[in-house]
């Protein structure tokens, strides 16, 4: 007897024969996430990798630098706009890529957490001697980040005594708006911080109405002013501080004037200015 074709049977096999086919297909690497963070303080860089199934990696700061270090620290040349990137290569050879934009501003080497002054002794540029008008006011320095303003006074005097700062601040660098005081000349006063800066106590004010009256409303913003390091040198204090330029209006600028005034600590008399009474507020260049 003849055998009998049964095409069914045929499909079933040939259907089985695909199935076991299309399970023999290469398995396909699952590329890795290119994942890190980037903390920066002043031009220094930390990046902090996070990628997984990582074979091998190499950085590209975006600067003409380098580095095969899984989370490397970097130091960039100066402030500017930079685009590192993070390559990574797993085990099969696949190459896989990450990238993020750092603008670095302007560093200082101020740290007012370091128990010392003598990291001001670098800061020339922006500095006034006191003129037979500074009164106990011996010297001031002012330098900046893109965070911060710093200060830092030589004075006759001691923490003790508690003198009270004014710290008069034209701080959109614009005569026409804010306070026009005898004091310090060449500029409108839009801000005012005032107190016994040693002993725990800085208001922040803005200024209001005519530009000839002394009118100045309270702001309620908190941790706008930092002290760092006090030293009691003989007869001269020496001490500095930082304001937050993000938080007192006007400081995200290009530059501010200033004039600092001191008064005793029951009011009844003027200490001295920073710079002379009477003479041009001290113009804070921020361009940098």
């Amino acid at each position: 007897m003849r055998p009998i074709f049964n095409i069914h049977n045929l499909f079933a096999s040939l259907g089985l024969v695909v199935l076991l086919l299309s399970c023999k297909k290469d398995k396909v690497e699952q590329a890795p996430d290119v994942v890190y963070t980037v903390n920066v303080d002043g031009y220094t860089a930390t990046f902090n990798n996070q990628t997984t199934g990582g074979q091998s990696f190499r950085w590209d700061f975006g600067d003409g630098a380098t580095s095969t270090e899984a989370s490397p620290v970097h130091t960039y040349p100066g402030k500017g706009k930079y685009v590192p990137t993070l390559y990574v290569t797993t085990a099969n050879g696949n190459t896989v890529e990450g990238s993020t934009v750092l603008r670095i501003s302007k560093s200082t080497a101020v740290k007012i957490d370091d128990n010392s002054l003598a990291d001001w002794d670098t800061v020339s540029h922006n500095a006034i001697s006191s003129g037979a008008g500074g009164g106990i006011f011996k010297k001031a320095k002012y330098d900046y980040d893109g965070n911060y303003v710093y200060f830092y006074f030589e004075m006759t005097s001691t923490q003790a005594n508690g003198d009270i700062f004014d710290f008069y601040m034209d701080s959109d660098n614009n005569p026409s708006t804010g306070l026009i005081t005898w004091l310090f000349g060449g500029g409108g006063y839009d801000v005012l911080i005032e107190g016994a800066v040693l002993a725990n106590w800085f208001d922040l004010f803005y200024h209001v109405g005519a530009q000839t009256a002394f009118s100045f409303d309270y702001q309620s913003v908190s941790d706008f002013y930092q002290v760092g390091t006090i030293k009691q040198e003989g007869a001269i204090l020496k001490f500095e501080g930082r304001l937050s330029r993000t938080k007192i209006k006007g400081m995200t600028g290009t530059g501010f004037k200033i004039g600092v005034a001191a008064t005793k600590n029951d009011w009844s008399a003027t200490l001295g200015t920073a710079p002379d009474q009477a003479t041009a507020a001290f113009f804070v260049d921020m361009s940098e």
